[in-house]
């Protein structure tokens, strides 16, 4: 084997590892949104084998409207089913809503996300309208117990950012363009015309028989 070979061979061999350490470093990258990890709030075991994914928005009327049927549906099927809520925040006709999903998502840091997510559509009316929103969020992480110190942090953080934003990188891989939309077991389902506690479970249930 010629030295010219060998000197070739590892030329290539180096620029194959600069490739893989330059790919590592772009994908790493603080805030990249395509290197992010989708959220992962979910409630309930699943069971029976059944996943509700709500692509939602804190600020979405809509959203409002279903959050306490879905507060029922929770209840009622408990661990036989998983229910999970991916942020989707249509910033072009909301205005505070990206601030409720980053206050959700700094909540979560601290385990708090369902309380917190509970907390922004019962009180949508209040902070959908304040011109101090920030300020209403950290009024409610206190009544959470959140060190409010770490949550303001976390609000602010570009970590929090970027799982926001791979949420809804996932969303549009999907084709949504309104909220509330559910995917149940990889079916998309755009509001469902039927909002009740029945009505969802007329879907589920035949999830639960397939």
């Amino acid at each position: 084997m010629s030295k010219r070979f060998l000197i070739i061979i590892a030329v290539l061999f180096l620029g194959f590892i600069g490739f893989l350490v330059f790919s590592k470093e772009k994908t790493n990258s603080p805030g990249n949104s395509s290197s992010a990890q989708a959220s992962n709030h979910v409630a309930g075991a699943g069971k029976k084998n059944v996943t509700i994914i709500e692509y939602g928005d804190f600020e979405c009327s809509a959203c409002y409207a279903y959050y306490p049927v879905l507060q029922q549906v929770k209840k009622k099927y408990g661990d036989d089913i998983t229910f999970q809520f991916r942020n989707f925040p249509l910033t072009q006709i909301h205005k505070q809503t990206m601030a409720a999903h980053r206050a959700a998502e700094a909540a979560a840091k601290q385990n708090k996300f369902w309380e917190m997510h509970n907390i922004l559509y019962e009180q949508q009316r209040t902070w959908a309208t304040s011109s101090n929103a920030q300020r209403i969020f950290e009024d409610y992480a206190t009544q959470l117990g959140l060190n409010v110190d770490q949550f303001k942090k976390d609000y602010a953080s570009a970590e929090v950012a970027a799982v926001i934003n791979a949420d809804i990188d996932a969303g549009n891989k999907l084709n949504i363009n309104s909220t509330p939309t559910f995917v149940i077991n990889g079916k998309k389902i755009e509001n469902p015309k039927d909002v009740t506690l029945e009505g969802f479970s007329k879907i589920i249930d035949e999830y639960i028989k397939n």
